[in-house]
Parts: structure tokens; C-alpha cells; sequence
């Protein structure tokens, strides 16, 4: 029988699978790794939000199939969300609906919207569903690079340089923009100008916005990102993922939201319907009371997420890394160590874990323009942070000889 599978094959290998092997294999031999490489939450869920679950899950009738689009109760919430936060109305009938975390809200709408052939634009590097999702669709990907300033930080206006040139040389013309601010995994954020701007491009062009704000509220500045949603008409053009993933650490309880334009939200909502029930209904209860209830919790959150950068930054630093201070998320985007520059993200991460028993996930993980970074999570404890320092204190401190240990190691295993 045939097992070369068309959706199958049109995904590369999964890059990041020789360091969770190298990470698996440490663990089995007792070795305790410190793992900054997955972006999965280490706090506990609010214990408000818990209560309700647990008070929800007792009341009779609530086992059985929910809804996908969400309850009425949860997409009213999320509406509230959004115009206390952003300023920003939603209709919670036509321009809301509840997903099973922002992940499979984003691959839905890909399959929804997209046929064979059709032309996507993605940001790179980027988190792996921006694009993945319509390559399993059936699209084409047409990477847009990321740019940075001198200083680090986003530079818009090139971006859209390079974003009009996609755009006049794509054939056919693209069907959709993504964008992610702030960003997974460079942590770069954006300001509401860069907004106003890409959603009057991507009317002028008839091109849909397909924005990820999953990391909204985990932020370090005294403004708070933006929503895309903030720009007038931009539901228009464009509709927005969100989480509660992080914003209430609730990664596991997989509930996330997509709003805006009531074209593509009633496309997502026609797929999702013929694919699933939505969450479990006390999980969508807990999760209107997150959003209803007492925001002081999300406060706690990013202050925790603060201090570990800035123990991360202060330790690598003391360590010899220096590490930009990320503004927003739970990452650290970092250039691999100068004396490594030459083993590259994947060699840098495998030598990081092997001889400081630390985990990153490698940056061309991301998309080759991510080559020549790591990506190092906030997720272990501050202890744990000063730890991995002195791990790549001594890394750094011998790195003429581990490297020449290290590409004899490779060697051999060859």
C-alpha cells in the first residue's frame, strides 16, 4: 500500500528531535537537565479558576457535548475581554468563537481558508503552526524575514518593504498575512502604528490579517502590546488568536479564542463543527470566570516571568552570554555564544546539553532565518536559572577544549 502520505510529506523532520533525544537519554542516566527548551508554563493555574472547575464538573448535565463554537457565557467573556483591554467591540454571535487552545484555532482557519497552491505569507523565524498550518493545508509558504535595528528591536518599516516586494512578486497573489507581536520566539513587539499600517496594505492588496497575541498580557514595559483589532476597520481585513495559555497559565486546560472578521469566523466556526465538540463545558465555565473574575492573578504571573528574565539576563551575563532583555513573553531569543558561533543553533544546543546538562531549542527550529539563536524559555525557578548559569560559566570558561571534545564526539558518532 501506498504510505507516502501528501500532507505527511510536505513536512520536513522535526528539527528539534536530536536534542529530546540527547534530553531523554540524560534523564534516563539520572543527569538532572534544566530545561528552558519548551515554552510549557511551570506556574499552577490561579486557584480561583480551579474552584470553578471543580464546581462546574459537580453540577448535573454538564458531561455531555459542548459546543465547538464555545458557549454563549464564554464568548461573551472574551468580548468583555477585549473591550476592557484593547477598547475594541465584538459581537460575540458573528465575531467570536472559543478554540481548543490558539494552536488548532490557527491550523482550522488554514484548512478553512485555504486551497492547494494558494500563497501564504509567514513570518520567519516564527512559531511552527504560522506556517506548518497551511503547509499542511495545501499552501505555499513565501517566508518574510524578520528584521531587527541596530538596537534589537523590531524595525517596521523595512518589514513592510520586504512585505510589498512578497507581495508584487508572488503569483499567485497572496491569500493571507501573519503576523505575531509579541513574538514567538524573538520576543519582539510591535506598536499600533505598524498595525495601522499592514491592515491599510492588506486592504489595499485584498489580502486577510491572521494576527497571534497569545502573549498579550506577558509583557515587561509600562504599554502593554496592542491588538491589531485597536486599528479602525481593521475587522475588515482580519481576525486575531489569543490564549489562556499563558496569560493564566492554563496551558494543559487547551482554550484559546479567535475574533474579528465575521467572513473568516464563520469559516473556522463551519470547519471546527464538523471536527470536534468544542471543551469540555466546565473547563468553558472556569475559563468565562478567569476572564469575569479578578485580574490581579495575571499581574502575579508576569511578575514572576520579570524577575526570572532578569535573573536570566544578570546570570548569563556574570556567566559570559549576554542576553538582550526580552520586553514581552516567556522567552529569551539569544545569539549562540561567539566561541560556538561555527557549531551553529542545532551543534550549540546539543554541546549546551551535554555539557552543561542545559536545554534551548535550537533557532533554525524556528525557520532558517533563525539560525545562529537559541530560544531559552522562563519556565524553572530562579534557583534553577543561577544554576544553568554556572553550567555554561564552565562551558564558557573551557571552550576551547569542549568544542574539541565535542566535534571528536561527533565524529564518532558518524
Amino acid at each position: 500500500m501506498n504510505t507516502d502520505f501528501y500532507r505527511v510529506k510536505r513536512l520536513p523532520p522535526y528539527v528539534f528531535e536530536g536534542v529530546n533525544k540527547m534530553k531523554a537519554a540524560l534523564r534516563a542516566e539520572g543527569r538532572d537537565v534544566i530545561d528552558f527548551g519548551m515554552g510549557n508554563p511551570d506556574l499552577d493555574t490561579p486557584g480561583h479558576i480551579i474552584e470553578k472547575l471543580v464546581e462546574s464538573a459537580q453540577k448535573p448535565g454538564v458531561h455531555r457535548y459542548s459546543s465547538s463554537k464555545g458557549v454563549a457565557g464564554l464568548r461573551r467573556a472574551q468580548a468583555g475581554y477585549y473591550q476592557r483591554r484593547f477598547g475594541v467591540d465584538l459581537n460575540p454571535d458573528t465575531e467570536v468563537i472559543a478554540t481548543l487552545g490558539s494552536k488548532e484555532g490557527l491550523a482550522n482557519l488554514a484548512a478553512a481558508i485555504s486551497a492547494p497552491g494558494d500563497v501564504i505569507l509567514a513570518p520567519n523565524p516564527s512559531y511552527p503552526i504560522h506556517a506548518f498550518g497551511f503547509m499542511i493545508a495545501g499552501g505555499t509558504l513565501r517566508h518574510i524575514p524578520v528584521p531587527l535595528t541596530p538596537e534589537g528591536t523590531f524595525d517596521a518599516a523595512e518589514y513592510m518593504r520586504k512585505l510589498d516586494r512578497a507581495v508584487r512578486h508572488s503569483v499567485p497573489k497572496p491569500t493571507a498575512i501573519v503576523v505575531n507581536f509579541p513574538s514567538n520566539p524573538t520576543a519582539l513587539v510591535c506598536d499600533l502604528d505598524f498595525y495601522t499600517e499592514i491592515v491599510a496594505f492588506a486592504k489595499k492588496h485584498e489580502i486577510w490579517l491572521l494576527s497571534d497575541v497569545a502573549y498579550s498580557e506577558i509583557y515587561f514595559d509600562d504599554v502593554p502590546p496592542p491588538s491589531i483589532l485597536e486599528v479602525p476597520g481593521a475587522k475588515e481585513v482580519a481576525v486575531e488568536f489569543t490564549s489562556l495559555s499563558k496569560t493564566y497559565s492554563m496551558p494543559g486546560w487547551r482554550m484559546g479564542f479567535a475574533v474579528g472578521n465575521h467572513h473568516l469566523i464563520g469559516a473556522l466556526t463551519r470547519i471546527k463543527s464538523y471536527l470536534d465538540y468544542g471543551a469540555y463545558t466546565p473547563i468553558q465555565v472556569a475559563a468565562s470566570a478567569a476572564l469575569n473574575g479578578s485580574q490581579d492573578c495575571i499581574a502575579e504571573i508576569r511578575a514572576v516571568y520579570k524577575n526570572r528574565r532578569d535573573v536570566l539576563v544578570e546570570s548569563m551575563s556574570r556567566a559570559g552570554w549576554d542576553i538582550p532583555p526580552p520586553p514581552a513573553t516567556m522567552f529569551a531569543w539569544a545569539k549562540v555564544p561567539e566561541p560556538f558561533k561555527a557549531l551553529g543553533s542545532m551543534g550549540f544546543s546539543k554541546l549546551l546539553l551535554s555539557e552543561a546538562e542545559v536545554a534551548v531549542s535550537p533557532g533554525v527550529g524556528f525557520g532558517e532565518y533563525g539560525e545562529g539563536y537559541v530560544r531559552i524559555g522562563l519556565v524553572e525557578n530562579e534557583q534553577r536559572i543561577r544554576q544553568a548559569a554556572r553550567g555554561v560559566r564552565k562551558v564558557m570558561d573551557d571552550a576551547d577544549t569542549i568544542l574539541e571534545r565535542f566535534e571528536k564526539d561527533l565524529e564518532a558518532a558518524e
